[in-house]
């Protein structure tokens, strides 16, 4: 068998609402999709971290950089690609767009050869551990106006009986502004409600410290990239010196950078997204890596219905952390905001939302490969590159 063809899709649409998060407001939706055609007539698919303009950019590392690196080349030996695309890449992009490149088309050769043995995912991972996950959505973003504590609380009510096993808000104004969100969301939650917030690094590792002394003191189960993921000071800093649980990793690449952030203590969480670590090849050795120095992974899903089957994979093939009578569970991160990628792209919809609401949990996909199929009809009409 052989790879005859590496193709980015990139896809897009005007949001109804502008949504935002620390660093920016956005009102457009965009994915990267990696298609990987071979001669059998197998085809994978693969998603790229990175949107708006950054999926643009990775369109051509896919396809001018790496896709010549790929094509004529057997999609099973996996190892031996990765290794080969990254050697030519590392005096050019060790971490960033090549990387996030480099994963969309992993994760492509995984689904091929889960295809190829007629085998999911998580078989070829070695089993499942479990078949069903709890999940998590994530909502709360940051909306333009004064008003923004209301509605954060409101959003939280609608969201509070939906079935997920806890909420994850936005932050990122300003610390006493900040504070303010998050008490008006743990308000609407109670006491015990599963609260986490994201900062997306808005803060300097001083005013981290501020906002998370007020974070334990209501009992946030973890604070998100409070810093800069290049502040490793800052990290060490927050994990020895705040009682809420420091979160982080999103935005770190390969083994070498993850090497440093564990063996540092720079998380409590580690948080890796495969569709930019360097793809469920990379992301194995990363898991390998955080749970020898026994820190938990809770893997961050960010993406269309091809990120988060993969990530479902990933976590039913997880093993649980050692360490305690009540070892740590992986969970599902699931974006509670409108997103027509994650489904509407799909010829069978995973509906992560509807399942939570009916039982509580998400299935893992049985199918083979990362256990969905894509609609074409449906990549035409949103695809622009």
């Amino acid at each position: 068998m052989k790879i005859t063809s590496v193709k980015s899709r990139i896809l897009s649409y005007d949001m109804e609402e502008e949504l935002g998060y620390s660093q920016q407001y956005y009102n457009r939706r965009t994915a990267h999709l990696v298609e990987v055609r071979t001669d059998d007539g197998l085809v994978g698919w693969g998603e790229c971290f990175g949107a708006g303009s950054f999926a643009l950019g990775n369109k051509a590392i896919v396809e001018q950089v790496l896709a010549p690196l790929f094509i004529g080349e057997d999609p099973l030996d996996r190892e031996v690609l990765w290794h080969r695309a990254y050697k030519m890449m590392r005096d050019h992009g060790q971490k960033g767009m090549p990387l996030e490149s480099l994963s969309g088309i992993d994760i492509a050769l995984w689904d091929i050869a889960g295809k190829a043995a007629d085998l999911p995912l998580y078989k070829l991972l070695g089993g499942a551990f479990r078949k069903e996950l709890p999940v998590y959505g994530y909502g709360m973003m940051l909306k333009r106006g004064d008003d923004l504590p209301r509605r954060f609380h409101d959003e939280a009510l609608g969201l509070k009986d939906r079935g997920y096993i806890g909420l994850k808000m936005k932050v990122g104004i300003g610390p006493r502004e900040d504070i303010k969100l998050v008490e008006a969301v743990r308000d609407a939650l109670g006491p015990d409600g599963m609260l986490m917030v994201d900062a997306n690094h808005a803060y300097t590792a001083t005013e981290a410290f501020v906002v998370g002394k007020a974070l334990g003191e209501l009992d946030v189960e973890w604070f998100e990239e409070p810093v800069a993921p290049e502040d490793r000071d800052g990290y060490r800093f927050l994990t020895s010196k705040l009682d809420v649980k420091i979160a982080g990793g999103e935005t770190e690449f390969t083994r070498w950078g993850w090497r440093d952030l564990l063996e540092g203590r720079g998380v409590d969480i580690a948080q890796p997204e495969v569709c930019a670590v360097g793809g469920v090849s990379e992301y194995l050795k990363v898991l390998s890596l955080a749970h020898t120095n026994f820190i938990p992974v809770i893997n961050h899903v960010w993406g269309s219905g091809v990120a988060i089957a993969t990530n479902l994979h990933l976590l039913a093939a997880m093993p649980d952390l050692p360490g305690a009578m009540r070892p740590v569970q992986p969970i599902l991160e699931c974006d509670t905001t409108p997103h027509m990628f994650q489904d509407e792209i799909l010829t069978e919809p995973l509906d992560i939302h509807g399942q939570v609401a009916e039982r509580g949990v998400a299935r893992i996909p049985e199918k083979p490969g990362i256990g969905v199929e894509i609609d074409l009809d449906a990549i035409k009409r949103f695809e622009i590159a």
